[in-house]
């Protein structure tokens, strides 16, 4: 991986990443969580295709899409029984490696960074100071205090606080929701294969490039980013 950070032109201002499955590894607790939740209600258990797909998306729309035989009656019991079986395993959660290096060179580099997430603001600042990542963003939006992925009103609200403009903003996610909310809000993109969804159904939301880790992913930033 490349430690020497280069002296040249930005490309991008403005890097936003998702959270889960892209900067931390958490997808194999979500999924299991959201199967342990639609179980504990009486719906149809999705499989990991299903449930890992819905990651990236506000808490409800993401459980609605999961379980769509479970009455919008239920919708608050769901959530709750979510949440119950995440937080019972959030501490096993941890940043991918490489991760806080990547972000630390991006910021010598001077690109402000940013996360746009499908978490609640709650469940977001709850993590970033548990990993004391506190200090590293510029700005950060989530699905709860904005519209949910991949509607673009997230990366404009970044924008219009960070006073960047669309073409200086590069989107990092794992999934097509990340990919598609970059498209929907006019910045270009990058996706990352060791998340949620399956590279291959990056390719119509057209990425700049699809990064096969946390190394691969800071060697290409610092490069062209």
């Amino acid at each position: 991986m490349t430690t020497k950070i280069r002296q040249r032109a930005r490309q991008f201002d403005l890097i936003a990443f998702d959270w889960d499955g892209t900067l931390f590894d958490s997808t194999a607790i979500i999924t299991r969580s959201i199967q342990l939740a639609v179980r504990d209600v009486g719906g149809t258990v999705p499989s990991d295709h299903e449930a890992s797909y819905v990651i990236g998306l506000g808490l409800m729309q993401a459980l609605a899409h999961a379980a769509p035989d479970v009455p919008q009656d239920k919708y608050p019991e769901l959530g709750e029984r979510y949440k119950h079986h995440y937080m019972r395993h959030q501490n096993d959660i941890s940043l991918f490696p490489g991760v806080l290096a990547m972000l630390a060179d991006l910021r010598a580099q001077g690109h402000l960074l940013a996360v746009a997430t499908g978490k609640s603001r709650r469940g977001l600042d709850e993590v970033l100071h548990a990993v004391e990542l506190k200090d590293v963003f510029h700005a950060s939006r989530t699905a709860d205090e904005t519209a949910g992925k991949p509607h673009p009103r997230m990366l404009h609200e970044l924008m219009a606080e960070l006073g960047v403009a669309a073409e200086r903003v590069l989107m990092v996610g794992d999934t097509t929701h990340d990919l598609q909310l970059a498209l929907n809000a006019g910045c270009a993109s990058v996706g990352v294969s060791y998340g949620a969804h399956a590279p291959a159904a990056f390719a119509d939301l057209k990425p700049r490039h699809i990064a096969h880790s946390v190394a691969d992913l800071h060697d290409w930033l610092l490069s062209n980013g």
